[in-house]
């Protein structure tokens, strides 16, 4: 179960087998069912999660009721509500299988314990906080600068293996757009 673990790790960071195997060995396999929440808005956050197999949406309800989604993860991706999971504090967002799915969880005492034991494991999460920070930055950017056909098609680039994995309306709460407009960049696009 861990081996998708371990190739993803070993595409950061140098590591010994001993090193991998003990980090790898403090995460457990969690099955999640399509729709099961894995965290909802209130709750604590006290895992990160290496998603296996399957697909999670981790997204903020707002006043209105409508689905913020601020990214999609699919295997190989980690997911959690950083900031509740640093800051333990109850969590804005929710996490929901989209999929049946398979993700690997860690909790924050086991993390933070191996962090001392394994050095390069606090430099993997440092490697992959910044990817993290970059990504949403430019996103940010990008939200603030591009059209929302920009946008669309970017992600369509940049993320073929989710397109196809989720609905107009996820697509169209990622973009922050309407479904309805979501459709007319898409008819805009087929016309071209």
């Amino acid at each position: 179960m861990t081996e998708s673990l371990k190739k993803h790790i070993r595409e950061y960071i140098d590591i010994s087998d001993e090193k991998l195997e003990k980090y790898c060995n403090a995460f457990t396999v969690q099955k999640v069912k399509k729709k099961e929440f894995l965290l909802r808005e209130g709750s604590i956050c006290n895992y990160e999660g290496f998603v296996i197999n399957g697909c999670f949406k981790v997204f903020h309800t707002d006043r209105n009721a409508d689905e913020q989604i601020l990214y999609f993860g699919i295997e190989n991706w980690w997911i959690s509500d950083i900031d509740s999971f640093i800051n333990n504090i109850p969590s804005k967002l929710n996490i929901q299988a989209l999929e049946d799915s398979e993700i690997l969880i860690i909790s924050k005492v086991d993390k933070e314990k191996l962090y001392s034991e394994i050095p390069e494991i606090e430099r993997l999460m440092r490697l992959k906080f910044q990817m993290s920070i970059i990504a949403l930055q430019r996103r940010i950017i990008d939200n603030l600068s591009k059209s929302s056909e920009e946008r669309y098609l970017e992600f369509l680039k940049k993320y073929p293996q989710t397109a196809h994995r989720i609905t107009n309306i996820q697509m169209a709460a990622y973009l922050g757009v309407t479904p309805e407009s979501l459709s007319r960049v898409r008819r805009k696009i087929v016309k071209s």
